[in-house]
């Protein structure tokens, strides 16, 4: 063998174990997660909610310019997580997570146990999105399972779904992405009513024992979505006012707990529901969010049903707006205020 030959002999070995053990390492890195299952205990209860609890804005003069701020407590019903079975003890959930019910995370290869109990007055149900489940485990009512998969007022159900690699984020997407789920007996009424929350799912490479990213140092969930309640009866002009154009189930920049330090890689999950008015524009003051790693932008857009993850680095000190863009929307008060605290 001439000197030449054996100089592209040692480069072509040299390049093969250099791509075996990158394989290895991430292989390595997406085989050190053993998947598992995990249980959700989570109820639904009848609450009092107040869509701008301390607003700066209801000073009389105020009052007088905003017919959103003349009623803001309604009854509602929500989802709200306990520790176990027992349905004894409430887990704490971030203030920022407002009306919402609580984070259901997965990784691919999970199995996902959500313990069910109705404390409500009324039927409801869980139904997810991007999960894999049976006819039994849909929580939508249809004639071949004959509503045993809800639960009425007092009654117990427990879904089983599966995270696939379907509902995990591609590569460009980042270490999460989030979906949703909500009550579906009524699709419309029980999502006014206050019955949804999210779904995130974690890559395997990039997922703690608990589910949560190692590639972020904050997550945010928001959902845009003009709450009806409205009564049957009223004029158009008497509707207005109970037309909550809120985020998170809160209006007029009163949604707490937007907060991060400079330099935090901060993940935002958006949601949309309602219908064909919920047509939503969130926009980000101050900063800028890459979406799935493909192009950078300041306003992304929502439809109902509409769900999307996208990153931010906080590197712009200050206190931002944080905002649906839809002209009408801005002025019933769709907008909250985010802190990069530097």
């Amino acid at each position: 063998m001439t000197y030449k030959k054996k100089i592209i002999f040692l480069v072509a070995i040299f390049f093969a174990l250099f791509i075996l053990t990158a394989c290895n390492i991430s292989n390595t890195k997406a085989g050190d997660y053993n998947p598992r299952t995990r249980t959700y205990y989570i109820a639904a209860e009848d609450v009092e909610w107040d869509y701008a609890p301390e607003s700066k804005d209801l000073s009389e003069e105020k009052l007088e310019e905003k017919v959103w701020l003349t009623q803001t407590k309604y009854d509602k019903t929500r989802f709200i997580e306990y520790t176990d079975d027992t349905f004894a003890v409430k887990k704490e959930q971030p203030a920022w997570l407002g009306i919402l019910g609580p984070i259901i995370r997965g990784v691919p290869g999970d199995t996902i146990k959500v313990v069910f109990l109705n404390q409500a007055n009324k039927t409801y149900s869980i139904h997810p999105h991007g999960l894999l489940y049976t006819p039994e485990n849909e929580g939508v009512v249809r004639d071949d399972v004959g509503g045993k998969d809800m639960a009425a007022p007092g009654e117990r159900y427990t879904y089983t779904w599966q995270v696939t690699e379907d509902a995990a984020p591609s590569l460009n997407e980042g270490g999460s992405k989030v979906w949703l789920y909500h009550s579906h007996v009524d699709a419309v009424s029980d999502i006014y009513e206050g019955l949804m929350g999210p779904i995130i799912i974690t890559s395997r490479a990039s997922a703690n024992e608990d589910g949560t990213p190692r590639d972020v140092d904050k997550e945010f969930v928001t959902l845009f979505l003009i709450f009806d309640e409205s009564e049957e009866g009223m004029s158009d002009e008497e509707k207005e006012g109970h037309l909550k154009h809120a985020i998170n189930g809160y209006i007029f920049d009163t949604l707490p707990g937007l907060e991060m330090k400079k330099g935090d890689k901060v993940r935002w999950h958006l949601l949309g529901l309602g219908t064909e008015v919920d047509l939503h524009t969130p926009h980000w003051h101050g900063e800028t969010v890459s979406v799935r790693g493909q192009y950078t932008t300041d306003v992304v857009e929502l439809l109902p049903a509409s769900m999307i993850s996208v990153d931010m680095v906080a590197d712009n000190p200050g206190e931002w707006m944080y905002h649906c863009h839809v002209g009408d929307h801005i002025t019933a008060g769709m907008s909250a205020m985010y802190t990069i605290a530097g």
